[in-house]
């Protein structure tokens, strides 16, 4: 029986398009959103039967119920919610405008709570469905000028942790999925930031402000392929809790990681010196 899924950020050229594509082809029902409906109706055009558009922001509860009632009246239900809707505002921490910022983790991380709080009901009903949250390999290494971005995606991973703690036991999957770099408009169209500029950060966070970013479409993913990796885990019946997408993904995260661990060692002996004296 064919599943429904809901699926933000679905614009033309990027990840979520790439997976809309891989769950239509493969006979899935696919909710697209975007937040104007235009920017997915070449997705509806190739799978008009299967495909239904709808205009989502995500950080507006009244366009988050409004988007799952279309899709519940077109398909019945939501099997499966992938939070891919973000972006990135870039700024050093200090020169950061405080509603840059809270609008992004509106976007990122609220907004994902939100469409999650949505679907939940349902799929507790029915001890079935999959929520699937797009975060970053930002979320395990960061550098200056992303440090609020990369906080947006921690905070999600941190939260899907505790969501699958608690929805495992239902029936419900939740699953992260770490990107790594995709040849999408990410470095074009979804990076914004701080006008506020001080001398101080001129070598650091300014050589990576929006006014330098040069978006040379080298990247290694391909947004096309990214729906078949995320299809294939969830039918798995050890559905992993973090998936990696692309090999430089693979070798970022394992960087950091051995960099945190190397960390741990050094410090090990100096960090137990506040237990109590045996």
């Amino acid at each position: 029986m064919a599943k429904t899924w809901i699926i933000t950020g679905c614009s033309a050229g990027g990840i979520g398009e790439g997976i809309a594509r891989a769950v239509l082809e493969g006979g899935d029902n696919a909710v697209v959103t975007a937040r104007t409906a235009e920017k997915v109706e070449g997705i509806v055009a190739d799978y008009p039967n299967t495909a239904l558009a709808v205009a989502l922001d995500v950080s507006d509860q009244a366009s988050v119920d409004a988007a799952y009632e279309a899709a519940v009246k077109r398909f019945g239900q939501v099997d499966v919610l992938v939070n891919n809707a973000g972006y990135c505002y870039r700024s050093s921490v200090e020169e950061a405008d405080p509603a840059g910022v809270q609008a992004m983790f509106d976007a990122n991380f609220f907004g994902a709570i939100a469409m999650i709080k949505k679907v939940l009901p349902g799929m507790r009903e029915r001890h079935d469905g999959a929520i699937v949250n797009v975060s970053s390999i930002g979320a395990v290494r960061t550098g200056a000028a992303s440090g609020y971005y990369a906080a947006t995606k921690a905070a999600l991973e941190l939260m899907t942790e505790g969501l699958a703690a608690e929805v495992t036991p239902l029936g419900i999957k939740a699953m992260i999925v770490e990107p790594g770099a995709f040849r999408t408009h990410f470095y074009d169209t979804s990076l914004k930031g701080s006008d506020n500029t001080l001398d101080d950060y001129a070598e650091t966070a300014h050589k990576r402000s929006v006014a330098q970013n040069v978006n040379t479409r080298q990247q290694p993913g391909d947004p096309l392929k990214a729906g078949y990796p995320i299809i294939k885990a969830l039918q798995s019946d050890e559905t992993p809790l973090r998936l990696y997408l692309g090999s430089d993904a693979i070798a970022a995260v394992t960087g950091a990681l051995n960099a945190r661990l190397a960390e741990l060692n050094k410090w090990a002996e100096v960090s137990k010196t506040t237990d109590f004296d045996a």
